[in-house]
């Protein structure tokens, strides 16, 4: 089987806020999109794409984002039969393929039968088999179509069931006609109406199938159904596993295995710098500063590499923390004091040519594959929560320039994304730093100090870890946008944030507004997401340009 159609034209209504500004199958779960789920199960398929609400913005987040080989179809007529006729003109004769809903996830156990191309499945896949006893066929020739399957839920419960060899409209969790059906050939389904729902059509068409198992599949169509799912707190190219007081971070794709190698190494570099440093005498401790050896209490204990295995820290992510201001300036104090002795390990020339990279050619390039994708991106200027907002794309030079003008003689050793949601306390109070970057611009290890703290004001003013969360509201409207963030309750520490940390306003509210900007595409997983950074970036950006 080498074709998969998917059927994405739905609204998605009773998911409520959630599809308001996309369609449902871009619905992120577990921090992917739901059509992205079966992409990752089926990376080498030719994917049949039916669009209808907020086609457009399906058409241009699968151009910046998809990675496999698709074609999108523009349904014409409503209902679950609308579009069908127009992917199967994009299907060859004579080929099996798969119809599937957009809002279910298959799980990772799932095989298809051996005759659609995807391995041995046994007997105990199937709940059962129709018999040949087939319903008579409109030419009065008995047919048993042996090799046609539909998908039988036994986890969610469905409106129509499929039962001794035929459908009913009647609810069903054990029998459910959950949205997936196997088919030989397109043939089956040359005469769907363009309007209506398909598997109603298919009861007055008396269509039989074989039936598979979908157990373990999960379906996500409605807000209570969603709001059950626990928040994940890792990025897609990589799971966190808890294996007693160790904790184990699985690479998912390339980009998980490069970052976890980077991460590896700069722990590595952490300790060796310390080590060296309390064996110099010659090299003058900070004021304020811990020693190198307390410092180690501020990073995880790292058991191995590959995977990487560090120590579970018991305690929680600081913006999860209920501190009262004394508490937070106290914690701030200790933070602060820890990235100071992290940057005083070590130092090396500043290299300029990181410094572009790092703050305006990774930003620049991260935009440019969004352009067309966020509403308003080709506006001169935006309104944005009652601010009109110059658009960056038709100021890149003056932020170019602004960016030119942080004069850095050395670059220091860096966490490089020192976030509340890389920073846990511990039950003593203790922060420590976990995630380290590994690297700015061109260098490894080694950047500018500025970077860090802007990170840290990211958390502070920014609220960046209660929007990772996706704890936000995004309404766009034919004027402009409304981005609301809920707060981390750490807005009230910025004056203490500069005093403790020396950092200039300007400085850091420029990088501030810079680093929202990159978050476009790293936060791609989420179309919402990926318009709100941007948003969020030209509203600070306007303040400081």
């Amino acid at each position: 089987m080498e074709y998969i159609i998917v059927q994405a034209g739905g609204k998605g209504t009773r998911l409520e806020h959630l599809t308001q500004n996309k369609p449902k199958a871009l619905l992120p779960v577990e921090n992917l999109p739901m059509l992205f789920h079966l992409f990752r199960k089926y990376p080498d398929r030719r994917f049949i794409i039916i669009a209808d609400y907020r086609r457009e913005v399906l058409r241009e987040y699968l151009a910046a984002f998809a990675e496999v080989k698709y074609q999108v179809v523009d349904a014409e007529g409503t209902g679950t039969c609308a579009g069908i006729r127009q992917a199967l003109s994009l299907l060859p004769d004579r080929q099996p393929f798969m119809l599937i809903w957009s809002d279910l996830i298959l799980p990772e156990e799932f095989r298809l039968p051996k005759e659609y191309g995807d391995g041995e499945t046994s007997a105990e896949d199937f709940d059962k088999e129709v018999p040949c006893a087939a319903v008579p066929a409109k030419s009065g020739v008995e047919e048993c179509p042996q090799n046609d399957y539909i998908g039988i839920s036994t986890t969610f419960s469905c409106r129509w069931s499929y039962k001794d060899g035929g459908f009913k409209e009647e609810p069903s969790r054990e029998n459910g006609v959950a949205g997936v059906f196997l088919f030989t050939d397109k043939s089956k389904l040359q005469d769907t109406p363009p309007d209506g729902e398909l598997v109603r059509w298919m009861q007055s068409e008396r269509m039989q199938f074989r039936e598979i198992s979908l157990a373990g599949t999960r379906e996500f169509g409605l807000l209570e159904e969603y709001r059950r799912l626990e928040r994940v707190k890792c990025r897609p190219f990589n799971r966190i596993v808890l294996e007693g007081d160790v904790l184990v971070k699985e690479a998912l794709d390339n980009q998980g295995t490069a970052l976890a190698k980077r991460e590896c190494a700069w722990y590595d570099k952490a300790v060796d710098l310390m080590a060296c440093r309390m064996g110099n005498d010659a090299l003058p401790e900070r004021k304020g500063c811990p020693d190198q050896g307390s410092l180690k209490s501020f990073l995880p204990a790292i058991y191995s590499r590959n995977p990487l295995k560090m120590e579970y820290i018991r305690g929680k992510n600081l913006y999860e923390c209920n501190l009262d201001r004394e508490g937070k300036r106290r914690v701030l104090q200790k933070l602060v004091a820890a990235l100071d002795a992290i940057h005083g390990l070590g130092h090396v020339p500043a290299d300029p040519f990181s410094m572009k990279e790092a703050y305006y050619r990774k930003t620049m390039d991260r935009l440019s594959r969004i352009e067309d994708l966020v509403p308003f991106a080709r506006d001169r200027e935006i309104l944005i929560n009652g601010k009109k907002c110059r658009n960056v794309f038709f100021h890149k030079r003056e932020l170019e320039k602004k960016l030119e003008q942080l004069a850095c003689p050395q670059f220091c050793f860096i966490h490089g994304d020192c976030t509340f949601s890389n920073l846990l306390l511990r039950e003593d109070g203790t922060p420590v730093l976990i995630d380290p970057r590994g690297y700015f611009g061109f260098t490894e290890f080694y950047g500018d100090v500025r970077y860090d703290w802007a990170k840290l004001y990211y958390s502070i003013v920014g609220n960046y870890d209660r929007f990772n969360l996706k704890d936000f509201r995004l309404d766009i409207t034919e004027q402009g946008v409304t981005l609301d963030i809920s707060s981390n309750h750490w807005e009230d520490m910025e004056e203490d944030f500069f005093e403790l940390t020396g950092g200039e306003k300007d400085e850091i509210k420029l990088l501030h507004a810079v680093i929202w900007l990159s978050l476009t595409t790293y936060a791609w997983q989420d179309y919402d997401s990926v318009c709100g950074a941007f948003y969020n970036g030209l509203y600070y950006l306007e303040d400081i340009l």
